[in-house]
């Protein structure tokens, strides 16, 4: 038996969002347009970790302008936006508590690679400070006094500071006096080598004295 199809259009239920409609009188959408000089394309997250204002984003209606190829001098910031504008860099506020604000015209991608280049330049010249601790018995012998006198000369002559303590085990705290007597003679037997950077210091259980390298 031959069925029917049914042609009429099914009545869509009240409320339903409506099939967009494609065809040739339908507008075209415009792709969005790209970030805006002095805008950041990262997100308002991102934006927040900018160090410093820059272009439309400074407040100040007043601002004094410093830069290379720019006569420097107090404009609104109308004026200086434009200045900087018509050399095709940004305007970067450098200090926004003077009165008016510092801004500097300058290429800000440029000028935050610099200052990231400086900081991990410095950061490589700073020394790690290394510091090797040598512990002693109230009644440590000479043999093991020498050996551990050989391992501070080594460690103070590859520029790592010395902590040696004396420790002291249930009563033996009542020998604090020898712990300070060993600790001195050791500062002085390394007295070519170091110097002392505090004198012996009882600390609980322990007498500590530190020793740093001297300077070549």
């Amino acid at each position: 038996m031959e069925k029917k199809t049914n042609n009429t259009p099914q009545q869509r239920p009240a409320g339903a969002p409506q099939r967009p409609q494609f065809g040739a009188n339908q507008p075209r959408q415009q792709a969005p347009a790209g970030p805006r000089r002095g805008t950041n394309p990262r997100g308002p997250r991102e934006a927040q970790k900018e160090q410093h204002a820059i272009n439309e984003r400074i407040r100040a209606h007043e601002v004094r302008v410093v830069g290379d190829n720019v006569p420097n001098g107090v404009y609104s910031i109308e004026q200086a936006l434009k200045m900087a504008d018509d050399e095709g860099l940004d305007l970067v506020e450098i200090s926004p508590n003077a009165e008016p604000p510092v801004c500097k015209i300058i290429d800000y991608s440029k000028f935050l690679y610099q200052q990231k280049k400086r900081a991990k330049e410095q950061k490589a010249k700073q020394t790690k400070v290394v510091v090797k601790e040598i512990r002693f018995g109230p009644q440590t012998d000479d043999h093991d006094y020498n050996f551990k006198l050989k391992h501070a000369i080594s460690f103070l002559q590859e520029g790592s500071k010395v902590k040696a303590y004396v420790f002291f085990k249930g009563r033996s705290i009542l020998f604090k006096e020898q712990g300070e007597v060993l600790l001195l003679r050791f500062a002085n037997d390394l007295e070519e080598y170091g110097k002392v950077e505090q004198m012996p210091l009882l600390e609980g259980k322990r007498m500590i004295i530190m020793l740093t390298p001297k300077k070549k």
